[in-house]
């Protein structure tokens, strides 16, 4: 009886098989591959998600190369210098003429040559020579001469030498004061300071 009821139950395991197309060991190796499946798809979703990302990141260099240090070292947070950072240095002016400044800007200016000196950058490191012709109170010609360790610094005094006559010749000395010239921040700087010791020097007082 028992011998029966296994050949029974074998016959009807082969009947469901022979139903379903599959044998067990079929049934098992479908399995199989349908899991190598998901786990290869699943892979290749996580690579394609670590492209994406990847994408989404770029470094960005600043455009400007007006940083502070020498005229251009560190970048200021929108890309543009806006004059010494902390420890960088204030804008000042001496005289090489041995002219003694009047007290202050009295607004009527002495005809004549002045020669000054416009200092900047770290402890004053970078330097520009401002000769001035005065007539009438009205700027002549102006020639800038510059000092500078920093070959990015020379490059901008020298730009800015070549520009600034064309900015203050024929201009009133009085109030005169320049912009950001040919890029040069902390140079235009340095020569307004040397336009202001030059008010100074060539003011006439009663």
């Amino acid at each position: 009886m028992k011998d029966d009821k296994r050949d029974g139950i074998n016959r009807e395991s082969r009947a469901a098989d022979d139903a379903t197309g599959f044998t067990g060991a079929q049934a098992g190796s479908s399995r199989s591959h349908g899991l190598t499946g998901i786990s290869a798809t699943l892979v290749g979703l996580v690579a394609a998600a670590s492209l994406l990302g990847g994408c989404g990141q770029t470094d960005t260099k600043p455009m400007d190369d007006e940083y502070a240090g020498n005229e251009s070292s560190s970048a200021p947070g929108n890309g543009e210098a806006q004059g010494p950072q902390a420890g960088e240095g204030v804008p000042s002016a001496s005289s090489r003429d041995g002219r003694q400044p009047a007290a202050s800007d009295t607004g009527q200016y002495q005809d004549g040559s002045y020669a000054l000196t416009g200092h900047y950058g770290k402890d004053g490191s970078d330097s520009i020579d401002v000769d001035l012709d005065v007539s009438g109170g009205t700027v002549q010609s102006v020639r800038i001469s510059g000092k500078s360790d920093s070959p990015v610094s020379k490059k901008h005094i020298d730009e800015f030498a070549k520009a600034v006559p064309g900015v203050v010749e024929g201009s009133p000395l009085k109030d005169l004061k320049v912009s950001k010239v040919a890029g040069a921040s902390w140079t235009s700087d340095a020569f307004n300071k040397a336009l202001d010791l030059a008010r100074q020097e060539a003011s006439i007082t009663q």
